[in-house]
Parts: C-alpha cells; structure tokens; sequence
C-alpha cells in the first residue's frame, strides 16, 4: 500500500467525482502569486488537480504543466477537460530529484496522514529544482479526524505545519491564513503555505 493512501478518502473522490469537477473554479489570487514566482514556461507538477482548471490555467499561461490526481475518477474528468492523459499520482509514489521549477498542491496534501506528511513534503522538495516553489492549502484545526462524509484531515495548526515542513532545505516558509469553506458548506479556516527550495 502506497505510503499516506486512505481508501475512504479516495472512495469518496471517485464516487462524488462528477459533482466535483462540475464546481467553475475561477483561477485564485494564491495561484496567481504562485506563477509569479516561476521561470517563463517552467515545468510544473500539480497535485491533486481535480477536474483541472488550475492546470488549464497554467497552460494558458505557457507553463509545461503535469497535472495528477490519486483518484482515477478525477484524473479521467481532468483529462477530457484538457484533452491530454492525466497521470494517477498518490503521494507517497511522487519521485524523481529536480525536475520541476513548482509544485501546485491545492486543497489536496490535507488528507495525508500527520504521520506521513514531512515524508512526503520531503518528496516533494527533492522534486523541486533549486529556487523552486511549492503551494499547498490546509484546513487549519488542532487534531487529526474525519469530516461528516468520512474523508480524512490533518488539520494542523499553522505551528505544527511549520514543523512538518522543517527548516532545512528552504529559503523560506510562509504560511497565511484565512477564513473560507468547502464541500461542505461549512466555514472553515484555511492555511495556504508557499515555499522557496533553497538555491
């Protein structure tokens, strides 16, 4: 089993796949900043890509995108919405040592296992070419758990994702917060950390 799988998440992802990639998903302030900070036509892997649209985004713009999803379900959607093969990606097969100029991880590296989640965001930095930047989003809390319709969180709080990240490795590690909501409906805070690999 893939390092920081839970199949209960994933299920949910491909059974409520159609209600997810239908969502319109206007391109964020967040990704915008994140762009800014990447070569002309880097190489960018995304993450967790949903139905696609940031990724859609980022090629408009002349970025070499790869998009990925855990959910076989999602990366389908995402392919037809591209019209290019979408790789299904877990976390814990990400690989390779610097090959992209960013990492586009939204709303996505918030289901790994506390556990799991330095390993992986360990994976994520060997990926990252010197001077890379990396994006992720978290819904912010105090103790691991399920939501109402079972999917697993982290939800850490901004001091214990500063750790999970480390210091070693970055030049920087900024983590903003904000008030927001999700599938749900429900309000949620959010914590968006933006990373710069060392050069």
């Amino acid at each position: 089993m893939s390092e920081a799988r839970d199949d209960a998440t994933i299920g949910f992802y491909g059974i409520e796949a159609d209600a997810y990639t239908s969502r319109s998903k206007p391109a964020t302030e967040r990704l915008e900043r994140f762009v800014e900070r990447l070569p002309l036509g880097g190489k960018v892997l995304e993450l967790g890509c949903g139905a696609g649209q940031d990724s859609e985004a980022m090629i408009a713009l002349g970025f070499d995108v790869t998009p990925s999803d855990g959910t076989p379900e999602m990366a389908a959607a995402a392919a037809r919405r591209l019209g290019r093969p979408v790789e299904v990606l877990l976390f814990g097969d990400i690989d390779g040592h610097e090959l992209y100029d960013g990492v586009w991880a939204n709303a996505c590296l918030l289901h790994v296992p506390r556990v799991d989640l330095p390993g992986i965001i360990a994976r994520i930095q060997a990926a990252l070419r010197p001077d890379g930047v990396f994006y992720a989003s978290y819904k912010a809390g105090t103790a691991e758990g399920r939501d109402g319709f079972g999917r697993y969180y982290n939800y850490p709080s901004a001091e214990w994702l500063s750790g999970a990240y480390g210091h070693v490795g970055w030049q920087n590690v900024e983590i903003g917060e904000a008030a927001g909501g999700g599938y749900d409906g429900l309000p949620t805070d959010w914590l968006y950390v933006l990373a710069t690999k060392d050069s």
